[in-house]
């Protein structure tokens, strides 16, 4: 039996907020059932949103009247934000009533915030913003630094590698990950003093599973299970990915509704691969 997980909410974090995270906590309750919320933000909004979609039994919500908005800079945070709905909601894992965070929020307040209240483990100077994307092997590929630390040392990028080699084992279940570190080129003299000197180190990890030098489009194709960059480098590459993605949408949208074959190309693709498997193995129609 899985033990109940108390995740914090900042309710009032993210353009759509707190509709938006009341919703998805209850859809996230759904799929994983021993999960409860604590939601932190302007009861008068969150209470009949919980009784929307949610229970009592799941949602417990702490009021609070301060909203850090998506123009606040980290430093104004840490100073006058202390009240808000994100600085309470860290502050609960701090003080261990709760197991984790979410937030959709002002992310440079989040990671400063975040420093502040939980600090970091020993051994890890600075945190990073990770996510995992699909790969053409059918497999999800660890990506991180995404936008927290614009400037890295080497010190950093071989914590980062180390964090990242952790979060695919424990979350996504990779057993002995591979580590690739984005670069220019796969040659091992590409890239700059820093990356040169990374790669020397990663190299003599004998707990990593180091693979060396990715490039660009290496990301989403299943070569590596992490990649490992700095904040900068990340936050553009993730974010171009995120506009190829729009512009094949906009395109196919575009293909399949300017004109009448285009509108009947899907059924005509089903319709082939239907007949081409009832050939008993000769060549589809």
């Amino acid at each position: 039996m899985v033990a109940k997980v108390v995740l914090a909410l900042d309710g009032m974090g993210g353009e759509s907020a707190p509709d938006v995270v009341v919703q998805g906590a209850a859809l996230a309750w759904k799929k994983a059932p021993y999960l409860s919320f604590k939601v932190f933000g302007d009861s008068q909004r969150l209470l009949p949103l919980v009784k929307k979609y949610g229970n009592s039994d799941v949602f417990t919500v702490v009021h609070t009247d301060g909203v850090i908005d998506d123009h606040m800079k980290p430093s104004q945070a840490i100073r006058s934000a202390r009240g808000s709905s994100m600085a309470q909601a860290i502050q609960s894992v701090a003080d261990q009533e709760t197991m984790g965070v979410v937030s959709g929020g002002n992310t440079g307040a989040y990671m400063a915030l975040s420093k502040i209240l939980l600090k970091t483990i020993p051994g890890v100077s600075r945190p990073a913003i990770a996510s995992y994307l699909p790969n053409r092997k059918g497999g999800e590929t660890v990506f991180l630094d995404l936008g927290a630390n614009v400037l890295c040392d080497e010190e950093n990028l071989s914590q980062f590698a180390v964090m990242g080699s952790i979060f695919a084992q424990h979350v996504l279940g990779i057993h002995n990950p591979r580590i690739g570190l984005l670069n220019i080129g796969e040659e091992e003299l590409k890239g700059n003093q820093t990356l040169r000197r990374v790669y020397g180190l990663l190299k003599g990890l004998p707990s990593l599973n180091f693979h060396g030098y990715v490039e660009g489009d290496d990301i989403t194709a299943g070569i590596v299970d992490v990649v490992v960059t700095d904040g900068f480098t990340g936050n553009i590459a993730l974010k171009t990915i995120e506009g190829t993605a729009r512009l094949l949408k906009y395109f196919l949208k575009q293909g399949f509704c300017g004109s009448l074959m285009g509108r009947l190309g899907p059924y005509v693709c089903i319709l082939c691969s239907t007949a081409g498997s009832r050939t008993n193995g000769s060549e589809p129609i």
